[in-house]
């Protein structure tokens, strides 16, 4: 497959595997490999940045409420929720970065397997039973926790949202309203990391090699493609039994032992 074609493929699974548990990130390192192209965070970062307009586009509403109200509690949440996730990654970002050569992708699959299985069975038996309450909404406590798990989840493998929504599920929230909670809060951190990308890039710490126009393709790829399915992933991922995503990275994990 030529340069053009595996940028143009990688462009459609960021786009879809985005709104899904799955790990968008750790697909594209995957495919990468299977393609013999060299993955590179700033070229994850600029695909997830391609689905972050996606995301724009879908919750604009949402968006524009929360910078007309920008002390909001969902505001606050948010913040909240960007202040461990930013810590965690710049004090991981050395090994972040060498996550990238995809050597722990396996076991980062794993444990994104493991993660959703044990939300479900913790979300399921929380309705069986009255001796927990029954919280919906998502309060301070719960969003700074959400944060932390989209922290560790900037490793390929583990999904960043299937850990928040896990993490989301294990305080007793909505799934819901997780899921939602979950994308709005992809918006200043992916914001950031393209920023510090590129700042590493003009102070010539960082040397990136890319093909624009491809690379161009597969932004517009990743972008359209997330329009075109947001809403039916999002949708999926509220009612679906996450036990069913847990299969499939179990099986991609044992997948990708023999790819990476």
């Amino acid at each position: 497959m030529n340069l053009f074609l595996a940028l143009f493929f990688l462009g459609i699974i960021q786009g879809l595997t985005e709104f899904l548990p799955v790990s968008s990130s750790g697909h594209l390192v995957l495919f990468s490999k299977l393609f013999g192209i060299e993955e590179s965070l700033f070229f994850s970062i600029l695909l997830h940045f391609a689905t972050l307009l996606s995301i724009l586009v879908i919750f604009r509403k949402d968006i524009w409420e929360m910078i007309k109200h920008p002390f909001s509690q969902k505001t606050i949440q948010i913040a909240v929720a960007t202040i461990p996730t930013c810590i965690i990654v710049l004090v991981l970002m050395p090994i972040i970065k060498m996550s990238f050569a995809g050597k722990l992708l396996p076991i980062c699959f794993a444990l994104s397997a493991f993660l959703l299985l044990f939300a479900e069975k913790f979300n399921n038996k929380n309705h069986k039973t009255k001796d927990y309450p029954d919280l919906k909404e998502i309060d301070y406590k719960s969003a700074f926790w959400i944060g932390v798990a989209q922290g560790f989840a900037v490793f390929p493998g583990i999904s960043r949202s299937g850990s928040t929504i896990s993490a989301g599920l294990l305080q007793g929230k909505d799934k819901k309203e997780v899921a939602k909670f979950s994308f709005l809060m992809s918006i200043p951190v992916i914001f950031l990391s393209l920023i510090m990308e590129i700042y590493e890039i003009v102070a010539g710490k960082e040397v990136v090699n890319i093909q624009i126009f491809p690379t161009i393709i597969a932004f517009l790829a990743a972008f359209l493609v997330g329009i075109f399915a947001i809403k039916v992933m999002i949708k999926l991922t509220e009612k679906a039994n996450l036990k069913w995503f847990s299969l499939y990275l179990a099986i991609i994990s044992i997948v990708s032992v023999f790819i990476i």
